[in-house]
């Protein structure tokens, strides 16, 4: 199995995003609210000049995309004036967008909610309405960091449906994963040489204390969750076994093993790290916080990579911090050239956002209004430092890199294993050798990104 031979325009894609999260919180009064990204940057306002800002800077690809929640408005029925004008000035600029279809919110008809089982054909259509109107478009993220969107919105009950338990956890984590394989579908039949930029929360979880152990591995487990049913990769017996006690149906499972293979070699590995992506287990609960960082974007990129055989994309990092961002943004860069040199393929590196971040600092869940400066821009448009170093780096190693040879092999993929684990020869269910209360890792405030 290997990688379309020009996945990208160049050797390696220098990319930055617009913060474009839409979900919906609980404010000071008690009522819904919508935090929407492009809302609170002013970009509805100043979309003209903020594109113009980023073909300035020589990027070239950006993520970005129309707040879903706006632009499918009902059965069939869609809203695309906004789309239209911003997708015709990115196509002018010449930027390739990553359109990011779903981005932590779905829109009121739906109930705003992703226990919705009605969401994953939903935003199929959708996927597949937007690729045909805009059939230039090539590069896809259909859903945004889907382990982080049911974590906040199904366990931690901050976003969207705001419920706090493992069942609610497993059933928006299967509708996100599905409305994924379906929209992938969907835009392959429209355009079929389109490839898919998964991205997702690189965690890892360390063990504080002795009686902590249990609880870290299983939850070093549970963070390839998403990835595991988006890439077709057999999850371990202790966690189907939580899968199926919360929600989750032999038969679901199957169609996941089954739907997801055949999509790998249109598929890239995103990964997403940001100091807050490791934690210390602090008790036999599962309870985590953070421990800054430990092994780095370099360690925990290899072990993904190990798991999948795809090829990465590093498609988010920032530090919120504003004098520590040019030493964050080179020491992600430095890793991403030690993957390169140990023959990992690496494709790409995001400084995520643009924009400076509003209230992130709280992931979106209060109405604060606290400006955070992880932007390579202020809101004000004026370049941050870390923007002029961003630009001076982008200058220097794009063309160092057009003379490096490209990453176009990806490593041979061993046939993915679409046994069911836990059930014997027979089909009939085991019950995991790993006893517990009940699972462990799921009680404790965890927070895996944008806390840098």
């Amino acid at each position: 199995m290997s990688i379309k031979p020009k996945v990208f325009n160049e050797h390696f894609a220098f990319c930055t995003g617009f913060e474009n999260s839409y979900p919906v919180i609980t404010d000071h009064r008690g009522k819904d609210l919508r935090r929407d990204g492009f809302e609170l940057s002013g970009h509805y306002h100043h979309w003209q000049h903020d594109l113009k800002l980023v073909a300035e800077m020589g990027l070239r690809y950006l993520r970005y995309g129309p707040p879903y929640y706006r632009c499918h408005v009902g059965p069939g029925k869609y809203d695309w004036s906004f789309p239209d004008k911003t997708f015709k000035l990115l196509r002018q600029l010449k930027i390739e967008p990553i359109a990011d279809l779903c981005h932590f919110g779905l829109p009121d008809w739906l109930g705003a909610s992703f226990q919705n089982p009605d969401f994953p054909q939903m935003l199929a259509e959708y996927a597949g309405a937007f690729a045909k109107r805009y059939h230039w478009v090539r590069l896809y993220t259909p859903v945004n960091e889907i382990l982080v969107a049911a974590q906040f919105s199904a366990l931690n009950g901050w976003w969207n449906e705001r419920l706090k338990s493992d069942r609610a956890f497993v059933i928006a984590l299967k509708h996100l994963c599905r409305a994924l394989i379906l929209s992938e579908q969907a835009i392959l039949a429209v355009r079929p040489d389109a490839v898919f930029i998964q991205s997702e929360s690189s965690t890892y979880y360390h063990s504080a204390v002795p009686d902590a152990q249990d609880s870290a591995s299983f939850l070093n487990q549970r963070r390839f969750l998403s990835l595991d049913l988006c890439f077709g990769h057999a999850v371990d017996a202790s966690i189907y076994e939580y899968l199926c006690d919360n929600g989750m149906s032999p038969q679901e499972y199957r169609w996941f093993m089954e739907q997801a293979p055949p999509l790998r070699p249109n598929c890239i590995m995103g990964s997403d790290y940001y100091i807050s992506n490791e934690k210390k287990v602090t008790d036999r609960h599962g309870t985590a916080e953070g421990s800054g960082e430990v092994l780095g974007y370099y360690e925990i990129t290899k072990q993904y990579h190990e798991r999948y055989k795809l090829p990465i994309f590093h498609t988010e990092t920032n530090r919120k911090d504003e004098k520590d961002a040019v030493r964050w943004l080179y020491k992600e860069w430095f890793n991403i050239l030690k993957l390169r040199a140990d023959d990992l393929p690496i494709l790409g590196f995001t400084w995520y956002s643009f924009f400076d971040q509003t209230d992130w600092d709280v992931q979106l869940r209060e109405d604060n209004h606290r400006i955070n400066p992880m932007g390579l821009y202020d809101l004000n448009r004026k370049i941050r430092p870390v923007g002029e170093v961003y630009r001076h780096l982008i200058a220097k190693w794009r063309p160092a890199l057009l003379a490096q040879p490209q990453y176009r092999k990806l490593t041979n993929v061993k046939p993915i294993s679409r046994r069911i684990p836990g059930h014997g020869a027979n089909g009939i269910p085991k019950r995991s050798p790993i006893k517990r209360e009940r699972a462990p890792g799921f009680h404790g405030r965890q927070v895996s990104r944008n806390e840098g």
